[in-house]
């Protein structure tokens, strides 16, 4: 009871020294919370989403109170808080540009839902998969770069969320998840060409038949959504001429996390029907072939 007392009479002799106390009491409860509160949801929480999601929220209601509390200090009174955040604002805006533009696009990406955790998207330059998105970066898993394709590439990349207000976001998979892709045949000149058009064709519909009838009703809910016409989701083929050979160009829809091995399997099964027509058709390639050289004499006087 003695150092109760004593604590009493020493908070009412320092007053400032006191609040602060306090202050700090504050600041580390609510951290505690936090920290609590994450490590709870992130073990009780069976679905990743909404497991990562209520975390995120936890955090951002979190350093909103330790905010308000810190205003109310400095300030004395919670009436001040749009004065001190009017001021605060200020001068970090000078100071710490790039900071408070990367809180801005974190609040920017959340609530517009420009992209979010499991999206493809491509951002600055860089093509990759959303893994993390904090107050201040974007974490992607990076795509391309040295390797061909759409394959990892193995690093890991944290781009400042203010990127979201510098340029344009391509996301590959918001709204509609699926992607255009293309293969081109060159086919010789003299070949069946009604057949050749025929086998990709066909081809093409035995493969992407899921993707077809995936695609029809998200490209209804687009055309609904936005100003934008109807297309075409079918597999179609195109010829067009050149010096050398016919280029049939196969264009179809593919989910847009599957292109390389959708564009291997196509490519995979139209040549192996071609193979099959036993030379009714051929393709076309620009190699050379010397069949025969001519003998060279050597006449001397």
């Amino acid at each position: 009871m003695d150092y109760i007392e004593m604590l009493k009479e020493w908070m009412t002799d320092n007053p400032s020294l006191a609040n602060l106390l306090k202050y700090f009491a504050w600041i580390v409860l609510i951290l505690f919370l936090i920290f609590s509160l994450r490590r709870f949801l992130k073990k009780n929480l069976p679905e990743n989403s909404i497991r990562y999601k209520s975390q995120k929220g936890v955090e951002v209601i979190g350093y909103l109170f330790l905010l308000l509390i810190t205003v109310s200090y400095f300030t004395g009174s919670i009436k001040d808080f749009g004065l001190a955040i009017g001021l605060l604002t200020a001068g970090i805006t000078i100071t710490l540009q790039e900071l408070v533009l990367s809180i801005a696009g974190s609040f920017y990406i959340f609530f517009v839902r420009v992209y979010k955790p499991g999206d493809r998207i491509e951002i600055n330059g860089i093509k990759g998969d959303v893994i993390d998105i904090d107050s201040v970066y974007t974490t992607m898993m990076e795509i391309g770069e040295w390797v061909s394709s759409d394959n990892y590439s193995g690093r890991i990349v944290k781009l400042s969320n203010a990127f979201v207000f510098k340029g344009a976001v391509y996301n590959y998979s918001q709204d509609f998840p699926f992607l255009w892709d293309e293969i081109t045949v060159p086919i010789r000149y003299g070949s069946d060409m009604e057949l050749a058009k025929n086998i990709m064709t066909e081809v093409a519909t035995e493969q992407l038949s899921a993707y077809v009838d995936a695609s029809i009703n998200q490209w209804k809910q687009i055309v609904d959504k936005y100003y934008i016409e109807d297309a075409n989701v079918q597999p179609t083929v195109a010829l067009s001429m050149t010096d050398n050979w016919m280029a049939f160009n196969l264009r179809y829809i593919v989910d847009h996390k599957k292109r390389r091995i959708t564009k291997h399997l196509l490519s995979e099964r139209i040549e192996k029907r071609i193979r099959e027509t036993k030379g009714i058709i051929e393709i076309a390639s620009s190699t050379i072939e010397i069949v025969r050289i001519p003998p060279i004499e050597n006449k001397t006087p």
